[in-house]
């Protein structure tokens, strides 16, 4: 083992003394955080291996050998320490010198590394979203990054729009877009590009295929953008010229309605089931609720879907500086879907709208 140490920043400082006030109030003497977004929210660190044993003095960032150079750039008011294999044994040690014989650890984790951690001889107590509950509303630094993300996401998607045309195929436009992402400083694509036209676009996450946009098609497009390891998520859905779209188009205004009526709604003390209802209220009584089964939005930040979950069945109070979705659909077998998703940030009497992209209806 090797030990490095650098002064705290501001911003992980902060985090991190909240961590430790959380996990004191619950009486464990120490804390596990295994989960690698986690463990980038509370130490910068941006790799894909290592975690952090935090007691109420101590504050250990443990990784092995590949990221001893990434950690000592990245991780500052930490000692840093590399392991060589055995998880457990250093956890177990750590425990031992500081004297913590309860430990709280991530309930994310796998059964194994749990039982390993329980015949140590330790007190392990799980605890579910405790850090992943910070992690819900944004400072100015996360909405900044994820200004960048929306902003990378929606200068691809100008840039290729002129290819969407007839006789593009699926696939080939949601290369194209991932190609644009990636030049405009994409580090990580959030999720597979989702291009579904026509029948296909009656699939919520429909895989792009070798399908050719044909006339008179509904074209989903749901995509996102990076920066700075926080993510953006968003959709729009196109309409081709063609023949007999009436109906396409009057579903289309109803997802339209319904997504701005939720946006309407939203403000701090909000109960997240009242968003996700003033969506499907609207979807409802155009008769088509049966065609709208996913919930209505999620959070947005260092993953591309975590809390809050803005659903029916998921009672979350929306504070201010919230992140997250809103994108109602519907989707009828054989005819097609349409979805209209946007990104938001709550303010102090109601929401932000992140993304800029126009949603009136384009029919090309």
């Amino acid at each position: 083992m090797t030990g490095h140490i650098r002064p705290p920043g501001n911003i992980y400082s902060r985090r991190l003394s909240i961590t430790k006030e959380s996990f004191r109030k619950r009486g464990v003497e120490g804390f596990l955080v295994t989960d690698i977004h986690n463990v980038r929210y509370l130490s910068g660190f941006s790799g894909s291996s290592g975690f952090l044993f935090i007691t109420r003095k101590e504050n250990i960032f443990a990784t092995d050998f590949r990221y001893k150079e990434q950690s000592e750039k990245e991780v500052e008011g930490w000692e840093i320490l590399i392991e060589k294999g055995d998880g457990v044994k250093l956890i177990k040690s750590l425990c031992q010198k500081n004297d913590i014989k309860k430990l709280g650890i991530e309930s994310s984790v796998s059964y194994i590394f749990f039982n390993k951690l329980c015949k140590t001889g330790l007190y392990v107590h799980p605890f579910e979203g405790l850090i992943e509950k910070f992690r819900e509303t944004k400072d100015v630094s996360e909405i900044t990054a994820i200004k960048e993300a929306i902003r990378r996401a929606e200068n691809a998607f100008i840039e290729v729009k002129p290819y969407i045309r007839a006789g593009a195929r699926e696939i080939s436009i949601a290369l194209r877009l991932e190609e644009k992402l990636k030049k405009k400083r994409c580090r990580h694509i959030p999720f597979d590009i989702i291009v579904a036209s026509g029948t296909n676009s009656a699939m919520p996450h429909a895989k792009p295929t070798e399908k050719k946009l044909s006339p008179g098609d509904l074209v989903i497009i749901d995509w996102g953008g990076e920066a700075d390891g926080y993510f953006s998520d968003m959709t729009r859905t196109l309409l081709m010229k063609g023949d007999n779209l009436n109906k396409k188009k009057e579903i289309y205004q109803i997802v339209l309605e319904a997504n701005k009526s939720a946006i309407s709604k939203i403000k701090p003390k909000t109960k997240s089931p009242e968003i996700d209802s003033y969506a499907r209220e609207v979807i409802n009584k155009a008769g088509y609720g049966n065609f709208f089964g996913h919930g209505t939005g999620h959070g947005v930040g260092l993953q591309v879907h975590e809390a809050p979950r803005i659903t029916w069945n998921k009672r979350e109070i929306i504070r201010e500086n919230m992140v997250f979705t809103i994108e109602p659909g519907i989707y009828i077998p054989g005819l097609g879907g349409v979805r209209i998703e946007d990104i938001v940030a709550v303010r102090q009497e109601k929401c932000e709208v992140l993304t800029s992209l126009p949603k009136n209806l384009e029919v090309i």
